[in-house]
């Protein structure tokens, strides 16, 4: 990597900043996730090489740039995995995983008073990047202000909280309402959604792509059954209808 960012290496390479790098990250990582998916085990050691180059591009342009080196990164890595896990490497005992997390939570926050944050006025959310994928990050939000009893009773309340917000959506579809309503409520219902997940063990990411490789499939299965996609875009909405029902009989056959 030293060399392909060297004065007489690749122009491509030399070229990138932390910014133009970042889409490729989010690509190979999302590689990395359809290759376990799939069970694709040689290509999942390939995928994991392409993400690995992400961790080393980025640390090359760093100590080009005099901030660290890819040995800081790894040596930060070491001590931090030291740390948070006093279980294995100190005199703490944890017997459960729940243990395990309730002291990885204050190891971080001791973490960061000594590194000098103002902990008595953070945000209890405040270490949630908002750049995280949207589902991602309102789970995140909703199982943290879960520590502090800020949530749900049960998956009851949820249910009905998403048959609220699915009111509410439709109150603004079907009337007279300001730019942007239909999308706050959109939003609501979103984020209603993904925290009923949370209640049940559900990872809303994975169960959106798996759901997504579904309909991928049953589409891939009404176009060749009506004989191409041109083929199908001539098909009535009850035609259309009926392929679906087709497919989706076909998968359930199998």
């Amino acid at each position: 990597m030293a060399r392909l960012r060297g004065p007489d290496g690749c122009p491509w390479d030399r070229e990138q900043t932390f910014d133009t790098i970042k889409r490729h990250t989010l690509e190979e990582t999302y590689e990395v996730f359809d290759a376990i998916e799939r069970r694709a085990w040689p290509e999942l050691k390939d995928e994991l090489g392409d993400l690995l180059l992400q961790v080393l591009f980025y640390a090359q342009m760093a100590a080009d740039e005099g901030y660290f080196t890819i040995a800081d990164v790894a040596e930060n890595l070491n001590a931090k995995l030291v740390r948070r896990h006093p279980h294995i490497f100190g005199d703490v005992e944890a017997r459960d995983a729940a243990t395990v997390l309730k002291n990885w939570e204050q190891i971080k926050r001791e973490e960061k008073a000594a590194a000098g944050a103002k902990t008595q006025d953070a945000s209890l959310l405040g270490d949630i990047p908002r750049s995280m994928p949207a589902l991602m990050e309102a789970g995140k939000l909703g199982s943290r202000a879960a520590k502090v009893g800020f949530d749900w009773p049960d998956v009851e309340g949820l249910f009905a909280k998403l048959d609220e917000e699915i009111g509410e959506l439709r109150s603004e579809v079907e009337g007279t309402v300001p730019p942007g309503a239909v999308e706050e409520e959109m939003g609501d219902l979103l984020f209603t959604a993904v925290n009923l997940a949370r209640h049940l063990k559900v990872d809303p990411e994975q169960a959106l792509r798996a759901a997504n490789a579904k309909f991928r499939r049953r589409f891939v299965a009404m176009e060749s059954a009506a004989g191409g996609h041109e083929e199908l875009a001539a098909r009535t909405p009850d035609e259309l209808e009926e392929l679906w029902a087709k497919a989706k009989a076909g998968e359930a056959d199998e």
